[in-house]
């Protein structure tokens, strides 16, 4: 596989379900020094590296893991660092070496710290001076850490290495990450990753965004989210550059889109919401964008974003097991407001089953639990075969994503099988009240959850994070419900309404909703109640 300069596709379309011509990440950073290393890889703020220099880079660290940490093929080690250059070169280091890294979200403190590492049995731990404090901490509570190494990213020591790769023995089928889940409930579990994994997930969007080595990337998640680490496999496929931004900022990141001149950008969650609430500005086209990817594009927003910004936006869904899964094609303007997730990439199989019954397929238009086998999909859950056998079951993985299957044979998103309220004899879809809740202009986000209720059991309430300016107060409540009421069926609108701050959030850009009614509880805000007849 070669690079493209001529702004032909590096992977056409009809390529897309082919075996990647290259099975592992090592052995493609290694191909890029070799046939565009002297081109852009990486770039933090001002400052940028080469594939070349981060080959030679990488290759220098994995010697001094090995021979100074005592680094052993299949090996566990941490990266606990925040959106610095060291991250894409200690990982990739880490998998030069055969060992396995583990991301480890750098607002972690002691108990999931101590968690992750232990769950993990790394080895060493690549840190910087700011969490020193913490992990020394985390290391004296605990003697079963005792043994951890700590190095410090200030000074890596691996100056005095040779710059050629380790002779590891890596395959496509290796480990290459523990990469832990969200824990939105309870403690994470880490899905097992291997190099044909990334390798598979960088091939399959090359193919879907028709990019090449002209393209720039760009990305604002934490590097210890997959989604930067699927970035840099995209990067690698490209022989393109990929821009790392310290954090998500919606009031700068069009800004940063521009001075960078990105061609594609990845987001999620709360982002295209947060983005289109900053005010217009005459500038907003004057971009080079030319393809966005989203998980989960507001379906009344979607228009308006491409309108604003003058670039397409398409859905792709996939999880951290599975990697992608359902894409839209860029040239289905079809696609734009419809709601679908798109179809399945050519390895992926998928069915919508009924939750009651996994064997049984519901008819299209049912709502059922989307199942999905083929490749990418991660091999398991370090640790736990009892959730691994409950989530891979005869191969298909089961979501947990409430959908139903379009007449165009599109997949919608309903909701989660356990985001649900449970109210009376209805069952209310809490994304689909927060969807109808965000149409509203004053509404910045919104997360609805369960309430116990004497008489029905659970009732519907909604936490909202209003836009500035915004009285938060029970008018302002009163008129948000009636609006959404227009959208929603009687027994869907929120009884309860408390106004907040800001949300709680995993690194995936998901409102963390255990974290957030922890706080509602220990920090009890203004609930507005508007009671209602039963019924």
């Amino acid at each position: 596989m070669t690079t493209s300069l001529t702004g032909q596709p590096v992977v056409p379309a009809e390529r897309m379900g082919d075996e990647p011509t290259v099975p592992t990440l090592t052995e493609l950073l290694a191909l890029r020094a070799h046939d565009a290393g002297e081109r852009e890889f990486l770039r933090f703020g001002e400052w940028s590296w080469t594939f070349a220099e981060i080959d030679s880079w990488t290759s220098r660290l994995a010697h001094r893991l090995i021979e100074v940490d005592g680094v052993r093929t299949g090996d566990r080690v941490a990266i606990m660092l925040p959106n610095v250059v060291h991250w894409p070169v200690t990982w990739l280091a880490v998998l030069k070496a055969g060992a396995v890294a583990v991301p480890v979200n750098c607002s972690y403190q002691r108990s999931d710290l101590a968690f992750v590492l232990r769950d993990s049995g790394a080895r060493v731990l690549v840190t910087d001076a700011e969490r020193a404090g913490l992990v020394a901490q985390v290391r004296s509570d605990d003697d079963a850490l005792a043994d951890l190494r700590v190095v410090d990213v200030a000074d890596d020591g691996s100056e005095p290495f040779p710059d050629t790769a380790p002779p590891a023995e890596i395959e496509a089928a290796t480990l290459a990450n523990l990469q832990y889940t969200s824990g939105t409930t309870g403690f994470p579990k880490a899905c097992m990753l291997t190099h044909d994994y990334w390798v598979r997930l960088g091939w399959t969007c090359a193919a879907a965004t028709a990019l090449n080595g002209q393209d720039v990337l760009l990305t604002a998640q934490p590097f210890s989210y997959m989604d930067p680490q699927w970035n840099t496999a995209l990067a690698l496929t490209l022989g393109a550059p990929l821009v790392v931004l310290p954090r998500f900022s919606a009031s700068t990141f069009m800004a940063d889109v521009r001075r960078h001149r990105a061609t594609f950008v990845y987001v999620l969650g709360s982002m295209p919401t947060l983005l289109f609430k900053q005010p217009p500005a005459p500038d907003d086209r004057d971009n080079d964008l030319r393809a966005v990817l989203c998980s989960g594009i507001p379906v009344e927003l979607h228009a308006g974003l491409e309108e604003r910004w003058g670039a397409p936006w398409r859905e792709i869904y996939g999880m951290t097991e599975s990697g992608v899964d359902l894409v839209s094609p860029f040239d289905d303007a079809i696609a734009v407001g419809s709601g679908s997730l798109g179809r399945p990439v050519p390895t992926k199989q998928v069915r919508v089953a009924d939750p009651a019954d996994p064997g049984r397929e519901v008819p299209d238009g049912e709502s059922g639990e989307l199942v999905i086998s083929g490749a990418p999909m991660m091999s398991g859950y370090w640790n736990r075969p009892d959730a691994t056998a409950n989530a891979l079951r005869d191969g298909w993985l089961h979501t947990g994503d409430l959908v139903v299957r379009r007449p165009d044979g599109g997949i919608q998103l309903v909701g989660r099988i356990k985001d649900m309220v449970r109210r009376g004899g209805e069952n209310v879809a809490c994304a689909e009240v927060e969807a109808a809740l965000e149409r509203d202009d004053r509404i910045v986000a919104a997360a609805v959850v369960a309430v116990p209720d004497d008489v029905l059991g659970e009732e519907v309430k909604a936490f909202i994070q209003l836009t500035e300016g915004t009285p938060a107060d029970r008018a302002t409540a009163q008129q948000v419900l009636e609006r959404a009421g227009n959208q929603l069926a009687r027994f869907k609108v929120p009884r309860y309404v408390e106004f907040v701050a800001d949300f709680p959030r995993t690194p995936s850009e998901r409102v963390s909703k255990p974290a957030l009614k922890a706080r509602a509880a220990s920090e009890p805000g203004t609930t507005h109640d508007f009671a209602r007849p039963r019924s």
